[in-house]
């Protein structure tokens, strides 16, 4: 499977691609083709040295090219940029393209993590994506409660719990497959797209429960 990461040179970007490329063509993007590039090269070696051996690979393009190429495109891009972003890119992709965002609106005040859409009356996340969508059912919202620092880490081992929302059946079971691949995370389903600000607004909760309880690197996990 060819999985396309926006964002692919951020650090959320670089645990996909490390993740992900144990057994698909994982392409990273930027507006910076020899940034991409770059970062793929340094990741490949990373991954190479983590596994041993890697059955797929990782690979740096523009992020048209990206968009244009994917089966799976990762969003991992900041909240403020959604718009811009997904104005370029996504009439670009193939029709059926799964689209996942992790995407989460969240801002930093001086009482802790706080979710933008509620604090600014504005919209969240998945809802600014699939203004965008040619097929919004083709959106899945994912990954929100994941530790970043533990992601770009292939010798960690992780033992979180992830939450999917999307409306099209067979668009969440890629994703929850894509989940499973993972060691030690697991796909929780928690319904239709109408329900993915729920997801979105446990990011900053669990920031919050970080920092107040001095927990390094918090995930969550249903028992």
């Amino acid at each position: 499977m060819k999985i396309g990461i926006i964002g692919g040179t951020g650090g959320m970007g670089k645990g996909f691609a490390l993740r992900f490329c144990k057994k698909h063509q994982v392409i990273i993007g930027s507006r910076d083709t020899e940034r991409a590039r770059t970062a793929a090269n340094e990741y490949s070696n990373f991954a190479k040295e983590a596994y041993g051996n890697i059955n797929g690979e990782i690979v740096g393009k523009d992020n048209l090219s990206v968009a244009n190429e994917s089966e799976v495109l990762i969003l991992s891009i900041p909240y403020e940029n959604i718009d811009s972003t997904c104005a370029e890119l996504l009439s670009k992709i193939n029709d059926n393209c799964v689209v996942v965002s992790p995407i989460v609106p969240m801002t930093k005040t001086d009482v802790g993590f706080e979710c933008i859409s509620i604090k600014e009356n504005k919209l969240f996340s998945h809802q600014t994506v699939e203004k965008h969508m040619k097929d919004k059912t083709k959106l899945v919202s994912a990954f929100h409660v994941i530790s970043e620092k533990k992601l770009v880490n292939p010798t960690l081992s992780l033992d979180y719990d992830i939450f999917v929302v999307g409306d099209d059946k067979n668009s969440v079971e890629t994703v929850n497959s894509l989940i499973n691949e993972i060691d030690g995370l697991r796909p929780i389903y928690l319904g239709p797209s109408t329900l993915a600000y729920l997801v979105e607004m446990s990011t900053p909760l669990l920031l919050n429960a970080m920092i107040r309880n001095k927990m390094k690197n918090p995930g969550i996990k249903l028992v």
